[in-house]
């Protein structure tokens, strides 16, 4: 299976790993379609083609996409296999990003206990996305807390953020 063999490569290389995105979202209880399962690393290492090539050579098709100067991402590696369920590892550039790989949950995820990102740290990185799905996603999230604590969560957590989350906030929150 696909999403084990990526876990496999990344366990044994001490890579540090969360779900994030709609498999995160069913992990907190909120349920939505998705066909691929999302990874968030911080290590760069997994941008190199030789990380992959056990995979690459038991016939997984792996997709190295770099990011720019300008892109708010180092990369994305994306795995195929027929008939499993895709797999994105994005690579992100750290900074406030490094605290939801430190502090993740687990969840049980094809039979794997995996790192999965937190419900606040989730809507960070969905405030930082900033789209439709994600400010939907984050309303979802909202609803699925009862007694609204996770709103009061979110503002503490905001703090010291860049003003772009503050404003995507006001909007959700509205």
């Amino acid at each position: 299976m696909l999403l084990p063999r990526v876990v496999e490569v990344l366990s044994n290389e001490h890579i540090s790993f969360v779900v994030i995105g709609a498999s995160a979202m069913a992990a907190h209880g909120v349920s939505r379609s998705t066909i691929d399962i999302d990874l968030m690393t911080l290590d760069p290492r997994v941008l190199k083609v030789a990380m992959w090539s056990d995979l690459i050579s038991q016939g997984f098709d792996i997709e190295i996409r770099h990011g720019d100067a300008d892109d708010p991402l180092r990369g994305v590696v994306r795995f195929e296999s027929p008939g499993q369920r895709p797999v994105d590892l994005i690579v992100s550039h750290g900074g406030w990003q490094a605290r939801v790989i430190e502090s993740p949950e687990t969840a049980i995820f094809e039979g794997l206990e995996l790192p999965v990102v937190g419900k606040v740290d989730l809507i960070l990185l969905k405030l930082y996305a900033g789209g439709p799905q994600d400010l939907w996603d984050i309303s979802q999230l909202i609803l699925s807390t009862p007694h609204g604590t996770l709103i009061l969560e979110v503002e503490k957590a905001l703090e010291g953020m860049p003003p772009h989350f503050r404003t995507v906030w006001s909007r959700v929150v509205e």
